[in-house]
């Protein structure tokens, strides 16, 4: 029973950020429904580890089919929000577009999730992540100096740019809708969101603090203080000591000078080398325990097998298993709707007749 208990949402469809929007939605206690085409849609693993779908009922439908948009029409009547993923104009033609919903449905928040966005001269063209995130220039500041650009997975775009700005928009929307305002039409767009992430790096980019150029700034390697070092065994610990405090943390517990500068950039280089070595002559074992429980900002690099082990995420219950499947619990953290993962992924078209029932029946 989480914050978003008694939320009725559709979600038709989609790949990425649609999902992940719905399963967001369903971890804080939405009853989201996912409409699928009859047989299913393509997915990148089999649907039992889908954790993109969990939480939530599957029914099947042929969009395709004048039957079948009527009875999508009917759960919108029933429906707080409905989610699609589609290029632009692929809705309106199948006849369940903004127009024809909110016409039904007044107070219906209708989310929209695009990589380009519903207009704009690539509105209508594919793309995925990786095309979306390049030419905001996000891409192309991430990366070591002098090297090409490195893949941020699907983090930033689909998820960061994408779905969570949605997720954020349709709840706005719903709080107008509580006071009293009609519903509309949210437009997410994976390019503005993720251009809006690099807020702070525009800002200083207008400053004068940061350079449009990869690994030569505070926050993409270019200070030796905040990056990443191999260690004795092959691993790698991360760097993080900004601060002053922080960083003369660092240096004491790696027995280095105390008057080693740090903003002096000329003395980068000799810093990075420095760190380096002192890094690589123990295994990761040894540098996470003696920073453990300090202020030096100095962490393992964890691997997706390794992370669930950490001591200070195993404490929150970072991780959990749901039938046998190791996976994200819920976050953040509501101390009186305590959100909870739902129902396993479903199968496509799994719950029909149930959801049928409960929403029209």
């Amino acid at each position: 029973m989480g914050p978003l208990d008694g939320l009725k949402v559709l979600e038709v469809g989609g790949i990425g950020p649609a999902p992940f929007c719905g399963m967001y939605l369903a971890d804080l206690g939405a009853d989201v429904v996912r409409v699928d085409r009859p047989g299913g849609g393509v997915t990148a693993v089999d649907p039992r580890f889908d954790l993109l779908q969990r939480g939530k009922r599957a029914v099947a439908v042929d969009l395709k089919d004048p039957d079948g948009v009527a009875l999508l029409l009917g759960l919108v009547d029933r429906a707080d929000v409905l989610i699609e993923g589609f290029r632009p104009g692929v809705a309106e033609r199948l006849g369940f577009g903004p127009d024809v919903c909110l016409h039904r449905r007044p107070q219906l928040v209708y989310g929209r999730i695009t990589g380009w966005g519903q207009d704009g001269p690539r509105a209508r063209t594919a793309g995925h992540d990786l095309t979306y995130v390049a030419v905001t220039g996000a891409l192309h500041a991430i990366g070591r100096a002098g090297g090409p650009p490195q893949i941020p997975l699907n983090l930033l775009g689909d998820f960061a740019g994408g779905a969570m700005y949605l997720v954020s928009g349709l709840l706005a929307a719903l709080w107008r809708v509580r006071g009293g305002g009609p519903g509309q039409v949210v437009d997410a767009a994976i390019v503005d969101g993720a251009a809006h992430l690099m807020a702070m790096q525009w800002g200083m980019h207008a400053g004068g603090t940061w350079l449009d150029e990869r690994g030569v700034n505070l926050l993409d390697g270019g200070a030796p203080f905040y990056d990443v070092y191999a260690t004795a065994d092959g691993r790698h610990v991360a760097v993080a000591a900004l601060e002053p405090q922080f960083f003369a943390e660092l240096l004491a517990r790696l027995d280095l000078p105390a008057d080693t500068p740090q903003y002096d950039r000329a003395a980068w280089p000799e810093l990075r080398e420095l760190l380096a070595r002192r890094f690589a002559a123990q295994p990761q074992a040894h540098w996470a325990q003696l920073f453990a429980d300090t202020d030096g900002c100095v962490a393992p690099v964890l691997s997706m097998a390794q992370a669930p082990t950490d001591p200070q995420l195993a404490a929150r219950g970072t991780y959990l298993v749901r039938d046998g499947v190791v996976q994200p619990a819920p976050a953040p953290r509501f101390s009186g709707t305590p959100a909870e993962p739902g129902r396993p992924p479903a199968l496509p078209g799994e719950h029909t007749a149930q959801v049928l029932a409960d929403w029209c029946g």
